[in-house]
């Protein structure tokens, strides 16, 4: 029997709009609006919306949350501070890639996790089945929908105000309470926008009658490639391990003990075969 797939919240505005809908992940998402190109250049010279509400958000509570995730993932959360965000790994036993993903420090000992879409199930029980006392992790994806607002233009017409990379701010686009997050996936500025679920029709609508193009999986791919962003199950899997990725930036080795981070050691003093 076919798979069913997951719709986002926005899924009958991009039909309106005649976008080209495919199959990812396990959801229907729009490749396409008015072509691929089209919608690269918008980002890359003014500004463009991708639904990324697909995306996976896992949230991890408590007094011992902290503990938890230095443990499990392979950056350093000593760095960063309420307000700000990380980009980090989590690995398994032999310094393989389970997922990359952003650690966005709510509060001292609360954390949103933004995942990768094909990968929700398998880190929310990744980390639920490491759980310790006085950690709770919970999958509060169907809670939120979440907007890429990205190229050079982007903030102006949000009404956003400019921040540092990696930081994060709750604040309001046309009367509707978001997060925006100083992250995004293209080399471009711009803000990863996260709100309520039953917000996001209004905050798309909002959006794109400020000036923004509407973009879709297929210029969100050509522009990660031309800024060299790996794309986990792609670049990247839990085959592959970080060193060899590239991306023994993320993994703090001197600073701290995490899940893979001996034989990641050992492949960084070897030097690694790929």
């Amino acid at each position: 029997m076919a798979q069913t797939l997951l719709k986002t919240p926005l899924h009958d505005r991009h039909v309106a709009l005649g976008a080209r809908m495919v199959p990812f992940a396990g959801w229907e998402m729009p490749v396409q609006y008015e072509g691929v190109i089209q919608e690269h250049r918008a980002v890359r010279a003014d500004a463009g919306v991708f639904d990324v509400s697909h995306m996976g958000e896992i949230e991890v509570e408590g007094p011992r949350a902290h503990v938890l995730l230095q443990g499990l993932l392979s950056n350093d959360l000593d760095l960063i501070e309420p307000g700000q965000a990380q980009y980090t790994l989590l690995t398994n036993e032999q310094g393989g890639l389970v997922d990359d993903l952003i650690a966005y420090r709510l509060e001292p000992f609360r954390y949103l996790l933004v995942v990768n879409a094909s990968n929700r199930e398998t880190d929310f029980r990744w980390l639920k089945e490491r759980e310790i006392a006085g950690s709770d992790v919970r999958d509060v994806s169907d809670e939120y929908a979440l907007l890429a607002v990205q190229g050079p233009n982007a903030l102006e017409k949000l009404g956003l105000p400019d921040a540092p990379k990696r930081t994060f701010m709750e604040t309001t686009v046309d009367g509707i309470e978001v997060m925006a997050n100083y992250t995004g996936y293209t080399g471009e500025d711009g803000v990863e926008v996260l709100a309520m679920a039953g917000d996001a029709g209004a905050l798309w609508d909002a959006v794109l009658a400020r000036g923004v193009t509407p973009a879709g999986l297929g210029a969100r791919d050509t522009l990660r490639l031309e800024a060299s962003l790996p794309l986990h199950g792609n670049d990247i899997t839990p085959q592959t391990d970080a060193i060899s990725a590239g991306l023994g930036w993320a993994c703090k080795l001197e600073a701290k003990d995490f899940t893979g981070a001996e034989a990641l050691r050992r492949i960084k003093a070897a030097g690694p075969e790929r």
